[in-house]
């Protein structure tokens, strides 16, 4: 069969997922249809709707699209069914039944930004820098029942920078996750499909690191931890959800304050964990057990983000305050 005839589904929601859709239908493959989240209201009001960015680019290259509330819908399955896939492909969607990973003849694959088996869950890209990996990668792999445990059928690697956060990773894997779709499809046209089990990748479930979802608590950095955890935290949630804490005045009122980039400076001190030290010109520093935080660009509840410099034009008093 050649790539043209090749009737392919394709389903994903945000930016990441539109660059693979995008390698797809740009190599010349055929996309008869593209499955994405229904519309979502936006505004002061929720009175206007915004299509995903996977619609966007679907409406603008005259795909047809389905927009499911529920994907155990008899409608939404009619409809599915009538495309007649011979693959579906699944990036940054969200959990399938089997009735629907299970309908095209040659299956459905998903790609996940992680080197799985490791980082099975919602926020691979985040946990890998958080954790300070100095490694990630994409892998494709074919979907079953349990979320992110199928065969694998193929892996890139991505070294990451200790000065890389979750945008610019994020960014990498995008672009690289779009050409191992495509490398993945390939091969199943050819027949090749020597996928392996996960449980090939590993001995132990101990040895497994999940990535669960993030949330706002999860967000919050904790002063008493070393500075060079405390500095892949910010960056593992940076640009987007954001690393957060309290700043503390002498009265003891407490305001939210973003933490988007920063530099970890090693060395001894006695400042008490939580201290903001600062020239109220050009850096701001917190102490930590092993050395200070240098910050280098925030964003004070409320307000915009800015870099320290422009920051400590508007709030000379940070010296006055502490973090915890």
């Amino acid at each position: 069969m050649k790539k043209e005839d090749l009737r392919i589904v394709y389903m994903g929601t945000p930016d990441f997922a539109v660059e693979s859709l995008r390698a797809l239908v740009e190599g010349g493959y055929h996309v008869v249809g593209v499955i994405t989240m229904p519309d979502k209201p936006v505004g002061r009001h929720g009175s206007v709707l915004q299509a995903s960015p996977v619609k966007q680019y679907a409406v603008s290259q005259g795909l047809p699209v389905l927009q499911p509330e529920k994907l155990k819908d008899e409608t939404f399955l009619a409809e599915l069914r009538a495309l007649n896939a011979d693959l579906q492909i699944v990036v940054a969607f969200r959990m399938l039944p089997e009735v629907v990973w299970n309908m095209p003849r040659m299956g459905t694959f998903n790609l996940h930004a992680s080197l799985l088996p490791q980082y099975r869950g919602a926020a691979p890209i985040n946990w890998a820098v958080i954790n300070g990996d100095k490694e990630t990668g994409a892998t494709t792999f074919f979907l079953t029942h349990e979320i992110d445990t199928g065969k694998i059928i193929r892996q890139k690697h991505l070294p990451i920078a200790d000065t890389d956060d979750v945008g610019t990773v994020h960014d990498a894997l995008m672009v690289m996750g779009a050409g191992l779709v495509l490398e993945t499809v390939d091969l199943l046209l050819a027949g090749q499909t020597d996928a392996v089990s996960q449980e090939e990748f590993y001995k132990e479930v101990s040895e497994l690191r999940p990535a669960p979802k993030i949330f706002k608590d999860t967000c919050r950095i904790d002063w008493h931890r070393p500075v060079k955890k405390i500095y892949d935290f910010i960056r593992g949630l940076s640009p987007y959800p954001v690393a957060w804490t309290e700043l503390i005045s002498p009265e003891d009122t407490r305001m939210a304050f973003k933490i988007y980039q920063s530099e970890k400076r090693p060395e001894t001190h006695d400042y008490p964990i939580g201290t903001i030290l600062t020239d109220k010109k050009t850096y701001v520093d917190v102490a930590v057990e092993d050395g200070f935080l240098r910050l280098l660009s925030v964003q004070l509840a409320g307000k915009k983000r800015l870099p320290i410099t422009d920051f400590l034009n508007g709030f000379k008093q940070i010296g006055e305050y502490k973090v915890e």
